[in-house]
C-alpha cells in the first residue's frame, strides 16, 4: 500500500450502483458499437473480404477481450500501478518505436501506426496514451513532488513531448493532439499554476499551424477543411461525404441499416467516421442521445474521482476521463467539419480491437478505484 496521505471523500461515500451504472453504459456502448460497425461495414466487407461479417466478428472479439480485460483490471488494486511508473513509460515508448521497425511495423495509407502480430495488429499509440496517464499520476503523487515548483512537472513535460514527437512521426496528428491536451489537463489538475500552464499552452497551440505547413498533405487537408468543395474528388471528398451523411439523417434518421453513404461513398465509415453513419441512420436526435450517454459516462467517472480515497485514485480517474472526453471531442469535431480531417476512433464505438480493449481496461481501473473507495472509512 502507498505511504502518501489519503483524504476524506469530496462527495458522500459511493455505492455499488455507481460502478454498475458505469459498467452498463460501457457495455451498452460496446454492443451499440458492434451493431453500427456491422451496419457501416457490411457492404465494403462483402466486396473486399467476401464476408459481410468480417469487421463485426473482429469487433465482437474485441468486446469479449475488452470485457475480460475490464474484469482483470477491476480485480487489481489500482495502487499497484504506482510501482510501475517507469515500466508504463518504457512500455509506451517501446510500442511507439516498434511501429517504425521494418518487419514489425505495419504501414497503411502512408502511416506507420500499427504493430503486426500473427493474425492481428495493434496500434501502439492507443496503449501509450494510458501508459502516459499512469506515468503522469505517479509523478504527481510522488513523495518528492511539490506542486508549487515548476521542476516537479518536468518529467511529465519531457515524457509527454517525446511521446507527441514519436506519434507525430507516424504520422498521427489527432492522437498527438489528444496526448498534448491530456498532458495539459493533468498538469492543471496536478496543481500547476495557471500562469505557468498558459506559458506552455500558447507555444503548443502555435506549433499546430507550423506542423500543418511543414507537411504538404496536412496543408491540403487544411485547404479542404476551409473549402471542401474546391476539391470534391480529392482532399475534400471525405468531409463532403461525412456532411452528406449527417445532413441526410435529418431529425430522426433514415433507419438502422438504411445508410446510403456506407456503400463505399464514405471512407472509413466503420472506424473514424462511424459517427456520420450514426447521424444518417438515427438523425440529430440519435446523435444527441449518444452524446448525452458519453457525457453521463464522463460525469460518473468524475464522481468516482471525487469519491476516491486518495490523490492517486482521484488523478487516475481524472486522467481516464480526460482521454475519453478529449478523444470524443476530436472525433466529433472531425466528422462535423469543425476541425481539419484527421483519423481518431470514437471510444467504445469505432471498429478497432486495440482501442476497445484498452479503453475497457481503463474502465476496469475506474471501477477498482470506486471499489476501493467503498471499502475505506470516511
Amino acid at each position: 500500500m502507498l505511504k502518501y496521505k489519503t483524504y476524506p471523500n469530496l462527495l458522500p461515500k459511493s455505492s455499488s450502483k455507481l460502478s454498475l451504472k458505469i459498467f452498463i453504459i460501457v457495455l451498452s456502448l460496446a454492443i451499440f458499437g458492434c451493431i453500427m460497425v456491422y451496419s457501416a461495414s457490411s457492404y465494403s466487407a462483402l466486396n473486399n473480404y467476401n464476408n459481410e461479417y468480417h469487421f463485426l466478428i473482429k469487433q465482437i472479439i474485441g468486446v469479449v477481450l475488452g470485457i475480460i480485460a475490464l474484469i482483470i483490471t477491476y480485480k487489481i488494486d489500482y495502487h499497484i500501478y504506482y510501482k510501475f511508473k517507469w515500466v508504463a513509460c518504457i512500455i509506451s515508448f517501446v510500442f511507439l518505436i516498434l511501429v517504425f521497425v521494418p518487419g514489425i511495423g505495419v504501414s497503411n495509407y502512408g502511416a506507420n501506426r500499427w504493430i503486426g502480430l500473427p493474425g492481428f495488429t495493434i496500434q501502439g499509440s492507443e496503449i501509450a496514451k494510458f501508459g502516459f496517464i499512469i506515468f503522469c499520476v505517479c509523478v504527481l503523487c510522488g513523495k518528492k513532488f511539490e506542486a508549487l515548483k515548476f521542476k516537479s512537472y518536468l518529467p511529465i513535460l519531457i515524457v509527454g513531448v517525446l511521446m507527441c514527437i514519436l506519434i507525430m512521426l507516424e504520422p498521427n496528428m489527432s492522437i498527438t493532439m489528444c496526448v498534448g491536451i491530456v498532458m495539459l489537463i493533468m498538469l492543471f489538475v496536478g496543481g500547476m499554476k495557471l500562469k505557468q500552464l498558459t506559458m506552455l499552452a500558447v507555444p503548443a497551440v502555435a506549433v499546430v499551424p507550423l506542423l500543418i505547413i511543414l507537411e504538404p498533405y496536412r496543408l491540403k487537408r487544411l485547404f479542404a477543411f476551409i473549402d471542401p468543395w474546391a476539391s470534391p474528388q480529392g482532399e475534400g471528398f471525405q468531409l463532403i461525404q461525412s456532411l452528406y451523411s449527417l445532413g441526410s439523417g435529418g431529425w430522426f434518421g433514415v433507419g438502422l441499416f438504411n445508410s446510403r453513404q456506407k456503400y463505399q461513398f464514405l471512407p472509413f465509415s466503420e472506424s473514424d467516421f462511424i459517427f456520420s453513419i450514426i447521424g444518417e441512420e438515427f438523425g440529430f436526435i440519435g446523435c444527441l442521445l449518444l452524446i448525452l450517454v458519453f457525457i453521463a459516462l464522463i460525469y460518473l467517472i468524475i464522481k468516482v474521482a471525487l469519491r476516491a480515497k486518495d490523490r492517486f485514485g482521484c488523478l487516475l480517474s481524472v486522467g481516464v476521463a480526460s482521454v475519453i472526453g478529449v478523444q470524443i471531442l476530436i472525433n466529433l469535431a472531425v466528422v462535423t467539419g469543425s476541425i481539419p480531417p484527421t483519423g481518431v476512433p470514437l471510444p467504445f464505438i469505432s471498429a478497432g480491437s486495440t482501442s476497445l480493449v484498452v479503453f475497457m481496461s481503463a474502465i476496469g481501473v475506474i471501477l477498482n478505484v470506486d471499489r476501493q473507495s467503498r471499502k475505506s472509512k470516511i
